[in-house]
């Protein structure tokens, strides 16, 4: 099922639908969320009856919002070592990967409240230079059957907390991000003006060897302003869901609607080719930029990438304490 959030030019407020195969959609009763799906458990049972109703539109004649409400929580991992390979290369000019990536996996937090839907602009944050997107997929943690607590999970009870799977662009300031690292902190402010997500949410039935690493078959791929830029296949992931969301509740808690991000596929972003080809393989992304992802099932975005936002007040840096 492809669950969708929308708008009509009758309604402001945001409903909840789901498309058929003909690309219709089928609205749920007005104030419906879809992480109160999620946390039910009743997001399939739901998307299944709401097939039953008369269709509000084509898709093409709503307007598409994130698929997901903000979630409590979203957790970004790093599995494709390709990319991690390339970073390497730009950070640091290594051609390794670090140890503990092959020992654990790895993420950051990133913000809930910057998410945006499949489609729009997106502006380069303040101070920005050297932005960026970065081609991913997330999956929506549900609820588990007789655990109250998604704390401690094994791969098998990761891997039935999923509740679907997403389309994610999570858009980087490259120079922030790398300044601010060195701190060595972060990242911080590098990760956090917009995580674009859409067109859907789709239920997990729809791709059952994801979860666990068994093959999905989706492909992900990158245009800019039209050309192909990067390819890679979503199962070229190192670490699967199910064991990306294990170790997230290890010693902690999930909740029900948190996004775990896959972490940028091979060529799937800029710097990864900064890092392979140099600072002048590829510019940075620029105002009027046509950023547009696509992953087969999960569908697909377009963003333009809208004008710098001004840094409205300037800090100024700290006076070291032994200075004279």
């Amino acid at each position: 099922m492809r669950i969708v959030r929308f708008r009509t030019q009758d309604t402001s407020a945001p409903r909840v639908g789901v498309l058929d195969e003909a690309d219709v959609v089928h609205a749920l009763a007005d104030g419906v969320r879809v992480l109160d799906l999620v946390a039910s458990g009743e997001l399939l049972a739901a998307a299944t009856e709401a097939l039953g109703t008369a269709p509000v539109g084509a898709v093409g004649e709503v307007e598409l919002l994130a698929p997901i409400e903000t979630p409590p929580s979203v957790r970004d991992f790093m599995a494709f070592e390709q990319h991690v390979l390339g970073m390497g290369m730009l950070i640091e000019g290594r051609e390794t990967a670090p140890d503990v990536w092959y020992e654990q996996p790895l993420h950051y937090f990133s913000n809930p409240a910057t998410l945006t839907g499949p489609v729009g602009e997106v502006p380069i944050p303040p101070g920005c230079r050297a932005f960026d997107f970065e081609l991913e997929v997330g999956a929506v943690v549900g609820p588990l059957t007789g655990m109250p607590d998604l704390s401690d999970l094994t791969i098998e009870e990761a891997a039935a907390s999923i509740a679907g799977y997403v389309l994610l662009n999570d858009w980087s300031a490259r120079d922030l991000q790398a300044r601010e690292m060195e701190g060595p902190l972060g990242p911080v402010k590098g990760k956090d003006s917009a995580l674009s997500l859409g067109p859907w949410l789709l239920t997990a039935d729809e791709l059952p060897g994801l979860a666990t690493g068994e093959g999905s078959g989706v492909q992900l791929r990158a245009r800019l302003d039209g050309v192909l830029f990067g390819s890679a296949p979503l199962d070229s992931m190192a670490w699967s869901f199910a064991e990306m969301i294990a170790y997230a509740s290890r010693g902690s808690r999930l909740s029900p609607g948190d996004l775990i991000g896959s972490g940028t596929c091979g060529d799937g972003c800029l710097a990864e080719r900064w890092g392979r080809q140099g600072r002048d393989a590829v510019p940075p992304l620029a105002p009027g930029a046509l950023v547009e992802l696509d992953a087969g099932p999960l569908g697909a975005t377009a963003h333009r990438v809208g004008a710098p936002r001004p840094v409205r007040q300037p800090l100024a840096p700290r006076r070291r304490a032994d200075a004279d």
